[in-house]
């Protein structure tokens, strides 16, 4: 902890929640790299409509990044900010702009449930203690990432 403060939460409870929004701050922030990456590289046919698309989903993860990492401040725990301390705390692996669009697609989904599953884990704890704000932040969290991964999904060919 790398300050103390009394917001009714045990040291040990505020770090805990902490944790947990640091993974799901370095799983956004990974998903945010690979989405902007993809928007970057996508080609095909379905390039105009998957473009947008990826513009509109890393443009709204974009701002959710600063939600997280404020509310781990919040907490009174620093925010990992490195690209390093990001990769010890994320499963999810860089983007290869060699994919096809419908590889790329199939990718994000993958890794937006992956995301969703951190925020189910940080919802839990933060439930556990008794934290509003942060079950708050988390519950819109999942809501975002689980209508993104509708979308990607409703691209893909069939």
């Amino acid at each position: 902890m790398s300050e103390h403060i009394d917001t009714g939460f045990s040291d040990s409870q505020r770090e805990a929640i902490a944790q947990e929004l640091s993974k799901m701050l370095a799983d956004s922030y990974a998903v945010y790299q690979k989405t902007h990456g993809y928007h970057w590289n996508v080609r095909g046919p379905e390039f105009f409509s998957l473009h947008g698309l990826f513009q509109q989903q890393y443009t709204e993860i974009w701002t959710a990044l600063d939600d997280i990492a404020e509310r781990i401040r919040a907490l009174g725990v620093l925010a990992p900010q490195s690209g390093s301390a990001f990769g010890n705390l994320t499963s999810i692996s860089e983007g290869n702009p060699d994919k096809s669009a419908q590889d790329m697609l199939s990718e994000l989904v993958r890794d937006h449930g992956t995301v969703i599953k951190t925020a189910r884990a940080a919802l839990k704890v933060a439930e556990e203690a008794g934290d509003e704000a942060t079950v708050d932040l988390m519950t819109q969290r999942l809501a975002a990432h689980e209508k993104a991964a509708w979308m990607l999904r409703s691209s893909i060919a069939r």
